[in-house]
């Protein structure tokens, strides 16, 4: 799926699930925390929709998170298995690859996603925050995050836990993109 496609996509769901629960933009702004224009550049498909701010919907709306990002409703209660490869891309960024590797699983309390992050200069890096905590464990390859104005690397089996609220940025060292595990509450 190519990433204009991807919001425009997920735009429909959330202008659909708004309207089906009967919420004004307003309403719906005010519960995520946004404002009512910002929303509606959403809700148009216009631009990025974070994944934080996603998170968000779907808990003041009590729906799950996969309905919003792929229109399927998830079934399974007791567990879900994830094969090696068989996460759900989702595709929210140009520059990284996320796999979410808990979409079957119905009324998740984090959202685990395996990261590809590819190699890039500081200059091309682009800080994001977002509510929630974050957890991160480095698989394979070299990673640098950029926390607030600190910046930390981090080899394989390297982790870090950190409040999204403070902006941060990722891409992979020496060459090479990294691989990670990130967990978002």
């Amino acid at each position: 799926m190519h990433m204009e496609q991807a919001y425009k996509d997920i735009a429909p769901r959330l202008r659909g699930l708004r309207d089906a629960l009967d919420l004004s933009v307003e309403d719906l702004a005010a519960k995520t925390g946004i404002s009512p224009e910002q929303l509606s550049i959403y809700e148009a498909g216009e631009t990025e929709i974070p994944v934080g701010f996603l998170m968000k919907v779907a808990q003041a709306c009590h729906v799950d998170l996969t309905v919003l990002i792929s229109g399927v409703e998830p079934h399974l209660k007791g567990y879900s298995l994830v094969r090696r490869g068989e996460g759900l891309s989702v595709e929210r960024r140009k520059d990284y690859d996320y796999k979410s590797l808990a979409y079957r699983f119905s009324g998740r309390k984090m959202e685990p996603f395996l990261i590809t992050v590819p190699a890039k200069k500081p200059e091309e890096m682009t800080q994001v925050s977002h509510s929630g905590q974050e957890f991160i464990h480095v698989m394979e390859g070299r990673l640098e995050l950029r926390l607030g104005e600190e910046a930390l690397e981090l080899e394989p089996g390297d982790s870090l836990y950190f409040d999204s609220q403070t902006p941060h940025a990722l891409r992979g060292l020496d060459g090479h993109h990294a691989v990670f595990l990130d967990v978002i509450l």
